[in-house]
């Protein structure tokens, strides 16, 4: 196997360095792609359509949480024995929901599959995120999503739901931590070092942090 020349340390920082201005770079285009999202267009929802649940039907509204913005990942299904390995690596990577909750998200997954079939393959994964067949509703279809997979991302606004984001193929794939998630949906982070339209929600960096079981969820932890 070919390995990268071996090289001094001095070389080899030296090396690092050059790159890193790149990195460097490249960190402050995906911020400002992440600021034109914020500012993009949204569309209204008209229909609120309803999901199976493991608690029974569930309506798009329901499926906020009482949120402000939801996360949709919509998870390819062609049967119990045609797992997609892809959408079980998106789903392995998702952390801990409570940063996400905290800023006023809520992400879920949905399939055009039946719920037991759905819920089977969780309990297999040993998942906790919340997994909804759309089986009996046409929000595959409305969405654009056909027999693929996609992540969608809504705002609840003036007893309004609006779809403000989509992406699929590799726009999923560099998704993985909750910053990433967080840099999708309207609002952002909501850090005051962000560039966000005025009178979008926004604290200080760091100081709304918490360990995931610390979180006040009867307030705001700003």
């Amino acid at each position: 196997m070919n390995h990268p020349p071996i090289v001094p340390t001095e070389d080899w920082q030296d090396a690092v360095d050059a790159l890193r201005v790149r990195e460097k770079a490249l960190t402050r285009e995906l911020d400002a792609v992440a600021a034109a999202r914020r500012r993009l267009p949204m569309t209204p929802v008209e229909q609120d359509y309803v999901f199976e649940g493991p608690s029974g039907p569930a309506s798009l509204s329901d499926l906020f949480q009482g949120r402000r913005q939801l996360i949709v990942y919509t998870f390819m299904w062609h049967g119990g024995d045609k797992v997609c390995s892809g959408c079980s690596m998106f789903t392995d990577n998702l952390g801990h929901p409570a940063h996400l909750n905290a800023r006023d998200v809520t992400l879920v997954l949905t399939s055009h599959g039946p719920l037991d079939d759905l819920l089977a393959v969780r309990r297999r994964m040993g998942w906790d995120v919340p997994w909804y067949s759309s089986l009996n509703n046409s929000f595959t279809t409305d969405m654009g999503i056909g027999d693929g997979f996609a992540l969608n991302v809504f705002l609840r606004a003036d007893d309004r739901i609006f779809r403000t984001y989509t992406t699929t193929t590799r726009g999923v794939e560099r998704l993985g931590s909750n910053w990433t998630f967080l840099d999708l949906t309207p609002y952002g982070r909501q850090e005051t070092w962000e560039d966000s339209p005025e009178g979008w929600p926004q604290t200080q960096p760091y100081k709304w942090w918490r360990l995931h079981d610390e979180y006040d969820t009867t307030k705001d932890p700003s």
